[in-house]
């Protein structure tokens, strides 16, 4: 049984990544500010969850060193790209100091064997094939150029510690307990609401959307699997929907047709018409697999 610390923990992935590590009888403790997390979406006792803020550096070194895990999963950040584009200063704070706070935590924990750190497909440029982990990072945003930080802190780390990271850039989360207005959750609250003619803004972008019940098996398969060094996976489903096209699954998941509505408010200037992941490298390092295809976890959703 490992004991593994994962920061964001009671959030959107976290609660997922929770879920799958319980499940493989592994103590987890979690620390979490629950400005966008819910204490509901995990199930663990108070003696293994604490309410605290990666913020403060004191706080992170004692709670660490009192936990003295063999993994931290280090996913607490600001993440929805309109809200780090409002609050620029904000979301790098806690994106870049609070991953620094982590990774001096983390070289004080004599029981440390890797660390895990989430960053992002945001850190890519704008092209139209599928995107490998050697393509030259160019973030377009504040969010992505803060994990893009994040991952040169944590080379850093690895090169003065000799201990294991693990970088993943995460590309299109959905599943249950979504905590920000990405594109599949306002869908489902429209549809929920019974709307049938629903209000979105662009519509030709592609995106690949893969469940979190995957990505956590994903995150679960590279601490085990990875043993020394310094590495970066894509984590994807490699296959990229447009958002007509994930209209077209609530379509399927409910019997009866969607009627769109284009809102100038909510329309981007500024867009990738494509996001893709390549996943070879993954898949072969791991032997992962995705299971949840689209329409079966938007059906989930709905019947939640």
């Amino acid at each position: 049984m490992q004991r593994i610390l994962v920061t964001g923990g009671a959030g959107f992935i976290g609660s997922a990544v929770i879920r799958q590590l319980l499940q493989s009888g592994n103590e987890i403790f979690v620390i979490d500010n629950l400005s966008f997390g819910n204490r509901a979406f995990i199930p663990i006792d108070d003696h293994h969850f604490f309410h605290a803020d990666i913020l403060d550096r004191e706080q992170m070194l004692a709670l660490t060193a009192r936990i003295n895990p063999h993994v931290i999963i280090h996913l607490a950040a600001i993440h929805f790209i309109p809200y780090c584009n409002l609050h620029p200063f904000l979301s790098s704070d806690i994106n870049i100091r609070g991953t620094i706070h982590m990774l001096e935590a983390a070289s004080k924990a004599t029981a440390l064997k890797k660390f895990f750190f989430a960053s992002t497909a945001a850190v890519y440029p704008i092209v139209d094939d599928a995107i490998s982990e050697d393509h030259t990072p160019a973030p377009m945003d504040i969010y992505g150029l803060s994990k893009l930080a994040g991952e040169h802190l944590c080379k850093k780390f690895h090169l003065e510690s000799g201990l294991p990271v693990i970088v993943c850039r995460f590309f299109n989360a959905f599943g249950p307990n979504e905590t920000n207005p990405h594109l599949i959750p306002e869908i489902e609250k429209q549809i929920k609401q019974g709307d049938r003619t629903i209000r979105l803004g662009n519509l030709t972008p592609k995106r690949d959307f893969i469940h979190t019940y995957d990505m956590a098996n994903a995150v679960e398969s590279l601490i085990n699997k990875v043993e020394a060094g310094y590495h970066v996976f894509n984590l994807g489903r490699g296959i990229e929907y447009s958002v007509t096209d994930i209209v077209a699954s609530f379509e399927r998941a409910l019997g009866e047709n969607i009627h769109i509505e284009v809102d100038p408010e909510r329309v981007r200037k500024v867009e990738r018409m494509h996001l893709l992941a390549d996943v070879t490298k993954l898949k072969e390092y791991t032997g992962w697999q995705a299971q949840w295809d689209i329409d079966q976890g938007i059906t989930t959703l709905l019947k939640s």
